[in-house]
């Protein structure tokens, strides 16, 4: 009973202090005076900077467009794109989502990346990195274009510039990046001949081969899937160390190269008919 008497008490109190009209507390009064001026201004804070954001001096009147570092656009209408975005894209300078002109940006062909920034007080300035042709690219169901990171493009092969010597490549769906691997790779192998690689092709089954600026081909078959990835490169060098030989016996005879032998290759003798023309060089593996 003891217990129940304070409790009670308690309880009585805090009604007592629920009942009674606020302004017999003053301190409480100036608390809740303060926080119903924050509030007053804080909404009216709010409400003008809305105002201010919807005025005409915001609505976006520029597009400043410039190429990344290092770059020149080539195939960017400056003008034309200006416009494009000004007409298309929503918002001010203040409610513009970046993110959107970006990805606008870059579903232009020739366009790899885009930055997009703001530049007060109604402007949008935009970087753009433009894509660099590297070859044409003939895959199963199409024919565009590649740049210099294997990416494919929908950009057009007549506007790219005559001084640049597109590379013909081709392969399975999907494998662009690893044709330009490849290419890579065969095109410093080939170095010690003065030769760079002007064409590329992977099978479906990943077998490969290039044809090279002196008009040889040279066939390279599956090894770069197999676990040791040094197998092509101990053919060729394979292939070098045997060369003069070769040269010396059939000088400059020889279109095709065929790799894929384990012990040895064979080469094709353009000048000599179907039944005389392919001559082998063979390598029995010493044991040491």
């Amino acid at each position: 009973m003891s217990r129940v008497k304070p409790f009670i008490s308690g309880c009585s109190e805090i009604v007592s202090l629920i009942a009674s009209p606020l302004w017999d507390y003053p301190h409480r009064m100036q608390k809740l005076s303060r926080f119903l001026v924050l509030c007053f201004v804080a909404i009216l804070l709010i409400g003008t900077l809305v105002w201010l954001s919807q005025r005409p001096v915001f609505v976006l009147k520029q597009v400043i467009i410039e190429p990344a570092v290092g770059q020149t656009l080539m195939h960017i209408n400056k003008p034309v794109v200006k416009q494009q975005v000004l007409d298309t894209v929503q918002g001010n300078f203040f409610s513009v989502r970046l993110e959107d002109v970006k990805r606008g940006f870059e579903t232009m062909p020739w366009v790899r990346h885009a930055n997009v920034r703001r530049v007060w007080p109604n402007g949008l300035a935009v970087t753009i990195e433009e894509q660099k042709p590297f070859g044409i690219w003939s895959g199963a169901e199409r024919h565009t274009l590649m740049n210099t990171h294997g990416e494919l493009f929908s950009g057009r092969v007549s506007d790219v510039s005559d001084s640049i010597e597109l590379i013909d490549v081709s392969g399975p769906d999907g494998s662009s990046k690893e044709v330009k691997r490849l290419y890579e790779k065969a095109n410093v192998w080939f170095k010690p001949w003065n030769a760079e690689v002007k064409s590329l092709t992977l099978s479906e089954r990943y077998a490969w081969h290039v044809k090279l600026s002196n008009g040889m081909r040279v066939e390279f078959g599956r090894d770069e899937e197999n676990s040791d990835k040094t197998l092509t490169e101990d053919r060729v060098a394979r292939l070098f160390k045997h060369w003069p030989q070769v040269q010396e016996k059939w000088a400059n005879r020889i279109d095709a190269i065929d790799l894929r032998y384990a012990n040895g290759f064979t080469v094709h003798l353009a000048s000599t008919g179907m039944k005389n023309n392919e001559a082998g060089i063979k390598k029995t593996e010493q044991k040491q």
